[in-house]
């Protein structure tokens, strides 16, 4: 297909499309003269997994040529691919002590290894901010999202697709970016619920 019917069937317009070409974010079509080339399906499912990241996902250009990295060089096991498109995602500031999230990991069964540094980040910058607001978690709180947190995590590393690494960066991506807002929301729905249930609210 031409570069018009690309933009038409990716719903990307074509200066864009040029630019995303000039920027190596899409591979190059097959030249059929010096100024036309022709582009296939592939082309099309890369402009709709770079519209997707930038659009609902909210990633930068640079971030989005992270996760284009990881399809061109996809890591040789899908736990190295889940690390490289997390990574793209990550935005936490670094936290200098992680000590209290290594005992806690060590506790789940979790003992942290090499490359699950951004994860930890995560974590300890979270952490942290209970801290500093005065928040105390009850441990039994904690637990229970770890155990329904590891639940979750366990059907979405299971589903994550084998047959192309641009289907499974798209899914760990978009999946990560997208559907967080859709536990905390789902989250704050089952409080509503629940504690209008509590004895003495009214509740049925």
């Amino acid at each position: 297909m031409r570069i018009a019917e690309l933009s038409r069937r990716a719903e990307v317009p074509v200066p864009t499309v040029k630019f995303y070409l000039r920027e190596g974010l899409l591979p190059e079509g097959v030249r059929t003269s010096a100024t036309q080339a022709q582009y296939a399906d592939e082309h099309v499912a890369r402009l709709r997994l770079i519209r997707a990241l930038i659009g609902p996902g909210g990633l930068s250009l640079a971030a989005v040529r992270q996760v284009v990295a990881a399809i061109e060089q996809p890591p040789a096991t899908t736990h190295d691919l889940l690390g490289a498109a997390l990574a793209a995602v990550t935005t936490t500031e670094p936290v200098a002590d992680h000590q209290r999230v290594h005992e806690l990991l060590r506790a789940w069964g979790w003992p942290p290894g090499p490359g699950h540094c951004s994860r930890h980040e995560d974590l300890a910058a979270a952490l942290a901010a209970l801290d500093d607001a005065g928040f105390e978690l009850p441990e039994e709180v904690l637990a229970a999202h770890v155990e329904h947190a590891t639940a979750i995590a366990r059907a979405e590393v299971d589903a994550i697709p084998t047959d192309s690494a641009t289907a499974a960066v798209r899914y760990v991506v978009l999946g990560t970016v997208l559907l967080e807002p859709v536990l905390l929301a789902l989250r704050r729905v089952a409080h509503q619920e629940l504690s209008a249930r509590r004895p003495g609210q009214g509740g049925p």
